[in-house]
């Protein structure tokens, strides 16, 4: 079995006169059972490191932007020597992250008033019986602001 890794669901879009319409047909819903917005009080928050073996997250940034580093996961040795992506999202390139289960997250704003919209295929009580934390630190991945 190929194990999912995470990826963006490129948005397509159009401009005429009228505007812009985007749209999101490759991003299946189906799964959705909840969604929640994130707004870091500072660029200088960096909300990390949260995993789930199971549980998979949709991330969309609404306004501003935000980079995102995802590590992957496993028993043996939680992160260690695994694969790390990067990934900038941005309100104005507006695609969505589809983060399997399987990874640790993290993320900070890249710019002030940045909103991004998560969405999860677990229920909440799902989530907490998924849910693993780990120091923002622990893969020395994020620049250090003084």
């Amino acid at each position: 079995m190929n194990k999912q890794v995470p990826h963006l669901i490129v948005c397509a879009s159009n401009q005429d006169e009228r505007g812009g319409l985007f749209s999101y047909n490759e991003f299946d819903m189906a799964p959705v059972q909840r969604m929640y917005v994130i707004r870091p009080a500072s660029t200088r928050i960096v909300r990390a490191w949260q995993a789930h073996r199971f549980e998979e997250k949709w991330f969309y940034c609404a306004q501003g932007s935000f980079e995102v580093k995802i590590v992957e996961i496993d028993d043996e040795n939680s992160g260690k020597d695994s694969r790390i992506f990067t990934f900038n999202l941005e309100a104005e390139r507006p695609d969505v992250l589809y983060i399997p289960g399987g990874y640790a997250n993290g993320f900070r704003a890249s710019t002030e008033n940045s909103k991004l919209v998560v969405f999860s295929n677990n229920t909440l009580d799902q989530s907490k019986a998924d849910d693993f934390r780990y120091p923002a630190d622990k893969w020395n991945l994020w620049e250090k602001y003084e």
